[in-house]
């Protein structure tokens, strides 16, 4: 496998091996050179766009280390200051001259021949790319990468007591599966007050992202940064109008279920009430399932997992824990969360998250997984562009692994038992996000439609929207200061807008990709892979078309797909 990653990294021909990326003035030579290469064929465009992408997966992999290293450890000030570094002195340059370079392959595509089937969705983004370039939102842009990470700060710093030891949020959600409902409420409620002591200091700082974002939304001719974020964001396949039908399936569909399954948790537990707290906890009482204990068995029983699906993908993740790209375990001053990112030069991802030993930390696992195991597949790929994947594609990567990956659990659990469960749990999961995606998607959409709202205007909207979803069954009397604020622990609002309702859809893709799976391996697996070969050189609808699956927002779609989760954790 050593051998496949040699092959596969990026052979640098154009940007010296030793290039020390300290300043602009380090790599502006590079762009020099492209800016005035003159162009006598296609041949001489295709040489000048993979310099272009080698130059391009040599910097943003220095981004990326910068940015995995700050987020590893918020407290290290030479790590944030090194990051800061590179946005607030090198990418406003580079930001200039790529729009120039835009202009001139723009220009040059008018005179030569080339495959015009082959580059279609790299032209397309590339037009759109300098339809929306402002010079004067650069410095804005600057500011704003600069305000995106204040959130991971804040919420890294967050941490609570519990039985005299100190815990991360994500370390004390661990006790709210306690089967000790007194203990479940306990530290639910100090984790939620824990947040509230930074709430009106994240109000203002997602009031200040709304005002600089919408800026940017007027210099680039937009009524407004949803309008303007659905172009950035590349979304050529759907509308809003589409976002809004979805919102309408999953409202008509999900609640219902949420309902017949609260009621039957209620029942089980013997509650009068149904509080938030009584949501993790297994709805028999019994202890929290425990997957794995240290970080080094999440990887074992991982790789385990992926070697039954198929050998290659495990050592895709051999690679890299022996390489070192990996970061799981859960710490204060650990940024939040859990990501893998793409690194175009070593064509090795690497894998972010916060382990605390429970269920959800295997799904982040094996979700990041399929980000990788994509990242692998696509690592031949010519340019970065075509391995820039939009979100749609790259989530249904990964949530199509969670769901895959299910039928090898037992390398996680010893029971049939802890299986079935941890199966329940998976599925219950599945039905709940898509509402919750939703809820954020709207919420964003209003956010942006009315940016001079107040922070009162502000709380009503989120009550009023999770109000269109709820099933009624869970009491929040005397919670509703929580309520209010509950968006905030959704760190897409902050730092990556509009990238969420991305999972909603491929959650559909994925519960569709699992059902050929179950249908038959052979095939599903030869469908995942043939999508997962394109990375981005086709439209999304073609690429979930050879994944076998529709890209589909109906009611009857939803409907069908969401009959057969149900249809499943009935069996269980």
């Amino acid at each position: 496998m050593r051998e496949y990653y040699k092959k596969a990294k990026l052979n640098r021909k154009f940007v010296a091996h030793d290039l020390c990326i300290d300043s602009w003035e380090s790599i502006q030579p590079y762009y020099h050179k492209l800016e005035h290469r003159e162009f006598a064929s296609a041949k001489d465009v295709e040489i000048w766009l993979l310099q272009r992408s080698e130059l391009d997966a040599v910097l943003e992999e220095e981004l990326a280390w910068r940015y995995i290293k700050m987020n590893g450890d918020t407290k290290n000030e030479q790590y944030a200051q090194h990051f800061t570094a590179f946005v607030e002195h090198i990418e406003p340059h580079v930001a200039a001259v790529e729009n120039r370079l835009d202009k001139k392959l723009l220009q040059a595509l008018q005179l030569h021949e080339i495959d015009k089937k082959k580059y279609f969705v790299f032209i397309r983004a590339l037009q759109k790319r300098d339809a929306l370039f402002r010079e004067k939102n650069i410095p804005i842009i600057t500011e704003l990468q600069k305000l995106e990470q204040k959130y991971g700060e804040i919420a890294s710093q967050m941490t609570v007591d519990v039985d005299g030891k100190t815990l991360t949020l994500q370390q004390a959600s661990v006790f709210l599966k306690h089967t000790n409902r007194d203990t479940r409420k306990k530290v639910f409620l100090q984790i939620q007050e824990r947040r509230l002591q930074d709430e009106q200091q994240l109000h203002s700082l997602l009031s200040e992202l709304i005002t600089k974002r919408h800026i940017c939304a007027l210099h680039a001719d937009f009524e407004n940064y949803r309008d303007y974020k659905f172009q950035d964001l590349g979304r050529f396949d759907y509308t809003k109008e589409d976002c809004f039908n979805f919102y309408d399936s999953i409202q008509k569909t999900i609640p219902p279920v949420l309902a017949y399954m609260y009621s039957k948790r209620k029942k089980s537990l013997q509650l009068a009430a149904l509080k938030p707290w009584d949501l993790d906890v297994d709805p028999d009482n019994l202890p929290p399932l425990a997957p794995f204990k240290t970080s080094q068995e999440l990887i074992q029983k991982t790789i385990a997992c992926l070697h039954e699906i198929k050998p290659l993908y495990a050592e895709y993740i051999k690679t890299m824990v022996a390489e070192g790209y990996v970061d799981l375990e859960s710490r204060i001053g650990k940024a939040p969360g859990g990501f893998n990112y793409p690194l175009y030069e070593s064509n090795i991802p690497f894998i972010f998250m916060n382990a605390a030993g429970t269920l959800h930390d295997v799904v982040t696992m094996l979700h990041e997984a399929g980000h990788a195991i994509h990242s692998c597949v696509t690592a031949e790929l010519p340019l970065v562009e075509f391995k820039n994947l939009p979100s749609e594609v790259a989530e249904l990567a990964s949530m199509s692994m969670e769901l895959i990956s299910m039928e090898h659990w037992h390398h996680f659990f010893d029971t049939d038992a802890e299986l079935k469960r941890a199966k329940r749990s998976q599925l219950e999961g599945v039905i709940s996000v898509l509402s919750w995606i939703v809820i954020i998607d709207k919420f964003q959409h209003w956010l942006y439609e009315n940016p001079q709202h107040t922070v009162a205007e502000r709380e009503k909207t989120w009550l009023n929207i999770l109000n269109d979803f709820d099933t009624k069954l869970v009491d929040w009397s005397d919670l509703m200061h929580i309520k209010k604020a509950s968006w905030q622990k959704q760190l897409h609002i902050f730092e990556v807008p509009f990238y969420y309702i991305e999972y909603g859809i491929a959650q559909l893709g994925a519960i569709a990709l699992w059902r050929q799976y179950i249908q038959n391996r052979e095939q599903a697996l030869e469908n995942y892979e043939c999508f997962l070969r394109l990375g981005y050189t086709i439209p999304i609808p073609e690429i979930y078309a050879a994944a076998g699956i529709d890209f589909s927002f109906s009611l009857d779609y939803v409907t069908e797909l969401i009959a057969f989760v149900q249809q499943k954790l009935e069996e269980l």
